[in-house]
């Protein structure tokens, strides 16, 4: 892969958008599998020729209604092989692809669909197409809505929505009478373009569309020190919302650019089956997957036999043991070497196959901080978590070496990127992927980048090798009543180590001790108290139950062992309501919205300061 790097220009292999390089791999990969998608119980196959093919019927479709360059079209969607085709057709045809996420309810839909003035709008099924139905008439630049999943809609007749199959019956229809035009629009396309509307999920206001062009995506796909471990043969879950930042460059730009195989998972609700299933090479996850299957085998060991347990107890004091040569960077000893191999055979060979990361050798995790001493476990059985640090508005800015692992760091900028540290320790960050600014926020764009330099909003730190690592968000610092800065993620990293909590807040800015709100893991403790003879009859339930939140003070306990006094938690209370992507209090990405928690359980919080 060849590629040219400057300030305002990248190219790959002499492409510079994203649809001349896909028009570009096409013919070079053609018959290669690009993706698989579960049909009826079974994985179906697609080339990259197929793909073309499709993507095409979208482009074609797309300029048949008269949409071109810079016209917006909006997908509602979970992932699937018809959000690539989408995507693509999109960049084909000259427009501006915008994700909404399939959690969204229909305002927060209406908002993204309104600001960006959507002019073609592509749904996923009937639930998605009735957030649509019912701001339709708050939509005039909307010209058309496409469904992907028709079932259910059989007796349904609007003249503004169609079966997504239409949109690629117009696409032919268009290609065959107009030969040539789809490929005279992606000629045109030029590297400065915007290729993509990403919507931030803020927690306070409105979101705001941050415009991505092709030259910040084709400078992700390069971003890596060296190129990335990964290739034709090499298998990807695709399963987070591909409307966010990391999927997207992960996902759809790693695959142009190295042409690893995209496996869509069935829904959010089968991706740890689907993992299993798979067993994929290379996977991307947020915190609370790698925390996920953290929990799962600290619950299966604590059922296990005497003997269970003392083997697995053994194979991670050898894990430990060559980890620390590793992250020293130093050579494992031959005898520790080989007993890791044992402990692998004996022990973590079964562990890595029930979790269906028995084939993979390439594991990142980003989207928000990540536990060291999680990290640290995975080190020990033989399963490198490379650390990934970056946001909408810088793309990939830094990341850690599978060579050399450094837990609690984000590891160094990137070729080509320049971060460097700011007033308060803000984390500033430069280079070629920087966003072009936020649409209709001219304000906003101004606050965030000046002088070229992105704030992030992030508080960081450098060694002396120049690794950073982060130590939170700017406005997430608790000052407590006596002065002290306390850095919450670094607790409720620790805290979430814990197999029996899913999420937590720190809360204690101006009081006089800290205090935290916990959400636990509702699998392992149901399976806790079902073990115990607890009896429950829901979730609410659950979390009343004294034993249970005997068991979460003993977990704070142990977590306030790693800090001083005046960092531990003193008082906690459980959010007992079951939390979603569909609710306010969770991004949907399922991380706790901070300020929003803290303010709609003021009254648990004001619990936790009384008499004081």
């Amino acid at each position: 892969m060849e590629k040219v790097i400057e300030s305002d220009f990248v190219s790959i292999d002499d492409h510079d958008t994203l649809a001349k390089l896909f028009r570009g791999r096409v013919r070079e990969w053609g018959d290669r599998i690009a993706m698989r998608e579960k049909d009826l119980g079974v994985w179906q196959s697609f080339t990259w020729k197929e793909f073309d093919d499709h993507a095409r019927g979208v482009a074609g479709g797309l300029m048949a209604l008269g949409l071109g360059r810079g016209d917006v079209v909006s997908v509602l969607s979970e992932d699937n092989k018809e959000w690539a085709f989408a995507d693509m057709g999109c960049h084909m045809a000259g427009c501006i692809v915008n994700g909404i996420y399939p959690t969204y309810q229909h305002g927060q839909a209406l908002h993204m669909l309104a600001d960006s003035r959507t002019r073609v709008l592509i749904v996923e099924d009937e639930e998605q197409l009735d957030k649509y139905l019912q701001v339709r008439n708050e939509l005039p630049d909307l010209i058309k809505v496409y469904v992907i999943d028709w079932k259910g809609l059989r007796g349904f007749h609007d003249p503004m929505v169609e079966p997504i199959g239409h949109l690629y019956e117009l696409g032919a229809q268009y290609r065959r009478e107009n030969p040539g035009r789809i490929d005279s629009a992606i000629d045109a396309g030029q590297n400065g373009d915007t290729a993509v509307l990403i919507y931030t999920s803020g927690t306070t206001g409105a979101p705001k569309g941050a415009l991505i062009s092709h030259r910040y995506l084709l400078f992700q796909m390069t971003a890596a020190p060296d190129p990335y471990p990964v290739g034709h043969d090499d298998d990807m879950l695709t399963y987070l919302p591909l409307c966010h930042v990391a999927e997207r460059v992960v996902s759809l730009c790693m695959s142009l650019a190295t042409g690893v195989r995209l496996n869509f998972a069935e829904s959010a609700e089968t991706v740890f089956q689907n993992i299993q299933e798979l067993s994929p090479t290379v996977l991307f996850a947020v915190p609370r997957i790698w925390e996920k299957f953290y929990s799962r085998v600290a619950t299966m060991m604590a059922e296990a036999t005497w003997l269970g347990r003392k083997g697995y107890e053994w194979a991670l004091k050898v894990g430990h043991a060559r980890a620390e040569y590793l992250l020293e960077g130093r050579a494992v000893p031959a005898g520790i070497e080989l007993q890791y191999r044992l402990a692998d055979w004996l022990v973590y060979r079964n562990i890595k196959q029930l979790l269906g990361l028995d084939r993979a050798h390439f594991l990142m995790s980003g989207a928000a901080p990540i536990s060291a001493d999680l990290l640290n476990w995975y080190l020990a059985i033989g399963l490198p978590v490379t650390e990934l640090y970056g946001q909408t508005e810088i793309g990939l800015a830094t990341m850690t070496s599978p060579d050399r692992p450094q837990p609690g760091t984000i590891g160094k900028p990137l070729p080509g990127v320049s971060v460097r540290l700011g007033e308060q320790g803000e984390i500033l960050v430069k280079s070629p992927s920087l966003f072009s600014g936020y649409l209709n926020n001219e304000e906003a764009t101004a606050n965030t980048i000046i002088d070229g330099w992105v704030h992030t909003g992030d508080v960081g730190a450098m060694n002396n090798e120049g690794t950073f690592r982060i130590t939170d968000r700017i406005k997430d610092i608790i000052i407590t009543a006596g002065g002290k800065n306390i850095t919450p993620s670094l607790i409720e990293n620790q805290l979430k180590f814990s197999p029996y909590i899913s999420d937590a807040i720190v809360i204690g800015d101006k009081r006089k001790y800290l205090t935290c709100l916990v959400m636990i893991d509702q699998e392992n403790v149901e399976h806790y108290a079902q073990s115990k003879a607890i009896p429950f009859t829901n979730y609410r339930s659950l979390c009343a139950r004294p034993e249970i939140v005997a068991l979460i003070d003993k977990e704070i306990t142990k977590a306030n062992e790693k800090f001083a006094s005046v960092e531990q938690v003193k008082k906690f209370r459980l959010i007992d309501v079951l939390l979603t992507p569909e609710d306010e209090e969770v991004t949907p990405t399922m991380k706790l919205k901070r300020s929003f928690v803290a303010e709609k359980y003021a009254t648990l919080v004001g619990e936790m300061y009384q008499h004081t």
